[in-house]
């Protein structure tokens, strides 16, 4: 028998009625002659209640007292599909992460996941039964209830798969799998049949919501083949694999949205070696995450230092920078909080020249000014004025044919 892992976010158990939705759904899985285990998130919207309840009683809660409360709603979710479960005649039993033992490191609110032992899930799917596992959560080497992050879920089907050595993992979620762009912004958006981790990972990373970064990085490094689905429809989805198991690649596999972006500028300043670190160290001890860099050498000497932020980031940064300026001998500090990256991704690129200045040409037709530029062996990224967020994807769309391919 192969073996199968799915895993559920909250839009698919959102009630009890979708809850038995998924009960049926992986019945049949069962019935179609395979093991199953199931992963879970809380129902939707649980565990932003949850955060609510305990803002309302301490602002800033201790990390160890939160993960005890932000981990019930998993286990709200598998207590119920396992009822569900046995409910139509299928054998079904919960589990926690620290009943299975999910181990992760000590860093609440964050944890990684150390090791899963398999013997309680092994267990019981030679008795016949699907295990059904609260995803999100495990237990640290001192026995502490450890949640792993927004997006959790993901890492521990991901996790769990590669520790059983699953044939696949399936994300259902609430899209039928991964697109070429936002269909909301590109109606003629096409679903990809497949695409590789390293695609996968750059696009998540560059604004693609469908799945958290580090589920693909754990499914790259284990080899585990990963495959977006929708809960409510049926459809093939979008499998996740390696490069060597697409027999033709693309030339783009995508283009990608990230409207979370915020740029700061250090103007005139001196051209001495050290200067990046002064200016980039604080920055990352207040536990800033810096995107892109550029950097303009002037006539004077001196020079221009920009890079970019989450735009969450943007107001602290600008005060750290403002702290600073002074000690470095800055002329001026410029920020600005209305811009986007829109990135083309794609495997082709390694093989195929010219894209960059296709893709430029394009945007200029269209009197799009590019304001940075960032480049990787698969990806073109560029920061262009938020007026021109939907206007850009939709040229890149269009310049490349990724609706036709």
């Amino acid at each position: 028998m192969s073996l199968i892992v799915q895993k559920y976010g909250g839009t698919s158990l959102r009630d009890t009625e979708r809850i038995q939705a998924v009960a049926r759904r992986a019945a049949d899985t069962r019935a179609a002659g395979h093991d199953v285990v199931v992963v879970l998130s809380a129902m939707a919207g649980e565990t932003d209640r949850l955060l609510g309840l305990a803002r309302d009683i301490n602002p800033d809660p201790r990390g160890r007292e939160l993960d005890v409360l932000l981990s019930t709603g998993e286990q709200v979710t598998i207590a119920l599909l396992s009822m569900a479960l046995n409910d139509i005649g299928v054998p079904a039993r919960s589990f926690t992460g620290s009943q299975i033992r999910i181990e992760t490191d000590n860093a609440h609110n964050k944890a990684r996941i150390v090791e899963i032992e398999r013997e309680r899930l092994t267990d019981t799917l030679k008795r016949g039964e699907i295990a059904v596992v609260a995803g999100f959560q495990g237990i640290s080497q001192q026995g502490d209830i450890t949640t792993l992050g927004r997006g959790g879920s993901d890492t521990t089907a991901v996790a769990i798969a590669a520790a059983l050595d699953a044939d696949e993992c399936q994300i259902y979620t609430d899209v039928d799998g991964v697109y070429t762009t936002d269909p909301r912004l590109v109606p003629e958006a096409r679903r990809l049949d497949r695409v590789t981790y390293e695609e996968m990972l750059e696009m998540a990373s560059l604004g693609a919501k469908v799945l958290q970064i580090r589920s693909v990085e754990f499914a790259s490094k284990y080899q585990v083949a990963l495959r977006v689905l929708s809960s409510f429809e049926d459809g093939p989805g979008t499998l996740i694999t390696s490069e060597d198991n697409i027999m033709e690649e693309a030339l783009l596999s995508g283009v990608t949205l990230n409207r979370d972006e915020a740029k700061l500028t250090m103007l005139g300043v001196p051209d001495r070696p050290g200067v990046a670190g002064a200016i980039l160290g604080p920055v990352a001890d207040a536990n800033i995450e810096v995107d892109m860099i550029l950097q303009n050498m002037g006539a004077d000497g001196t020079t221009d230092f920009t890079f970019t932020v989450h735009r969450n980031d943007f107001d602290l940064a600008t005060s750290i920078l403002n702290e600073i300026a002074a000690d470095l001998d800055a002329r001026a500090i410029e920020g600005d909080s209305k811009i986007v990256k829109i990135s083309v991704v794609g495997v082709g690129m390694r093989s195929h020249a010219g894209i960059a200045s296709r893709a430029f040409r394009a945007l200029a037709a269209e009197g799009i000014n590019i304001q940075m530029i960032s480049t990787s062996e698969i990806k073109i990224s560029v920061v262009v004025d938020e007026k021109y967020a939907e206007l850009g994807v939709r040229t890149l769309h269009a310049e490349f044919e990724l609706d036709n391919q």
